[in-house]
């Protein structure tokens, strides 16, 4: 491409919401606050708590000297306007939500690599593209002599590793290779989950397109009646259907999870994993859950369209949509027809009545404000909580807590001792986790420990540095009864 195709390409390419949004007179401020808030952690929060949490955020910058004069209502307007916002309306939800365009994502995304001080040319990369490349090679070769010879070349260097292993000869990756590795996983993992914003996206413009061409496209709409009243699913049949329902199968397989979680495990047993930060730790935990979910948004999506066009035709609701669309464009050629010889301020002998219902804007509307009945005097410190056995349960079926490691902690005192309490095991070994430190002793406890009708009262620090504590049942750890139940 020469330079003036670049310049007219770079032109175009300004007037994208993600090119406007980098150049935005706000934009330190647009960035930093659509990352944080619908990128970092939730992809999509509902219009009440992302306008609260945009308030306490925008208070903090003009505290600190930013021109940021609107409210969040009204950045949340421009957002949405300037296409880096998109609103959509659960079924199931009280009110609307939001979530970050793909031009958003993308302007986010690159300032990211402008801060990030990884090196561009990886080591992990290159054995990428290398792996790639080589596969591509291999699976492109349509000459068997030569296919046979290079899967033999792969099965001597497969022979030699197990042969290396079993003389005790491991090449293993250093802390600082497997360190980039797991964080080049990380940033590919989070690009795949980015892509499902773009796959739904090209069902919307598939489905959009399939009803234009029912209403309008006189050519094509005999083609698309007749392969729907044949029974075709257009949607799920074209080829992003085809690509996604192959992603989707591959995602859901049980073999392929249940070697990706165990991958996952192992990796975070290592010593190198211990060196990752705590949001890289808690995003390879929940990668499977977060692939699932993003996956299984989209295929609701794909069966919503589904459904919805071919309703749309048995219905017969595209013959009410034609005769709509007939009779504007008639009206739009009878106006062109007579531009020239009716003035658009002139009287036609015609009057329309307004409708008599009142609009009000919801800035008229006065909100209670909650101070207004506050309280004085200070608020009490509570006493010491007490933690029962079935508030454990419901504790851990939400949380993400180390459970081997306080296994290990648990044996590690059985070898000194015949038994062990809780209250001890936490005098030997801090709460890293803080309360899911505890939670996760009580969980196996309940689970492989002996229960006495005594309470206990353990302490541990939050990750605010605040000490706290709570009264427990007093469960003793014997050696060798866990390792029963396990």
């Amino acid at each position: 491409m020469n330079g003036p195709r670049r310049v007219l390409a770079s032109q175009r390419l300004r007037r994208e919401s993600a090119w406007r949004l980098l150049a935005a007179d706000n934009a330190p401020a647009a960035l930093g606050l659509l990352q944080a808030h619908l990128l970092d952690k939730e992809r999509r929060l509902p219009a009440s708590i992302l306008t609260e949490r945009l308030e306490q955020d925008l208070d903090l910058l003009r505290a600190q000297g930013l021109d940021l004069p609107q409210t969040a209502q009204s950045y949340l307007a421009q957002w949405l306007a300037g296409g880096y916002l998109e609103r959509s309306y659960q079924a199931e939800a009280g009110e609307e939500s939001y979530e970050l365009s793909i031009a958003a994502v993308q302007a986010i995304r690159f300032v990211q690599t402008l801060e990030d001080d990884r090196s561009v040319a990886t080591e992990s990369r290159l054995s990428v593209v290398i792996q790639q490349l080589t596969q591509l090679s291999e699976q492109t070769q349509a000459d068997p002599r030569r296919r046979i010879e290079a899967l033999e070349r792969e099965r001597a260097r497969i022979d030699a590793q197990i042969e290396a292993a079993r003389a005790g000869r491991l090449q293993l990756l250093t802390r600082a290779q497997a360190l980039e590795r797991a964080r080049e996983i990380i940033a590919l993992a989070d690009d795949l989950a980015s892509d499902f914003r773009r796959v739904r996206e090209e069902f919307q413009r598939l489905n959009r397109g399939l009803r234009e061409s029912i209403v309008e496209n006189d050519e094509s709409r005999g083609k698309v009646l007749g392969a729907l009243f044949s029974g075709v699913d257009l949607i799920a049949e074209s080829d992003a259907g085809r690509s996604f329902r192959a992603f989707w199968r591959l995602l859901t397989d049980p073999e392929q999870s249940a070697a990706f979680d165990d991958a996952l495990e192992q990796i975070m047993e290592r010593e190198f994993s211990r060196a990752l930060t705590r949001e890289e730790r808690r995003f390879l935990l929940g990668l499977t859950r977060r692939l699932l979910d993003r996956g299984g948004e989209v295929h609701d999506v794909l069966q919503h369209f589904a459904r919805g066009l071919k309703h749309f035709v048995q219905s017969r609701e595209y013959v009410e949509q034609r005769r709509l669309s007939r009779l504007l464009k008639l009206a739009q050629r009878r106006a062109l027809a007579i531009r020239d010889r009716v003035s658009p301020i002139e009287g036609i002998g015609r009057q329309l009545h307004l409708t008599s219902a009142t609009i009000r804007s919801l800035d008229q509307l006065q909100l209670h404000d909650p101070s207004l009945d506050e309280v004085e005097g200070g608020i009490p410190l509570a006493e010491e909580a007490e933690i029962s056995l079935e508030a454990v349960g419901e504790l851990v079926a939400h949380s993400e807590i180390d459970f081997r490691r306080l296994r290990a902690h648990i044996r590690a005192l059985l070898a000194e001792r015949a038994q062990v309490s809780v209250a001890e095991l936490l005098e030997a070994f801090p709460a890293e986790q803080g309360l899911g430190s505890v939670v996760g002793y009580l969980a196996i406890g309940a689970r492989c420990g002996v229960v006495s009708e005594q309470r206990d009262r353990v302490s541990w620090q939050g990750l605010d540095g605040v000490e706290r504590s709570a009264w427990v049942p007093r469960i003793y750890f014997i050696d060798g009864r866990c390792d029963e139940r396990e």
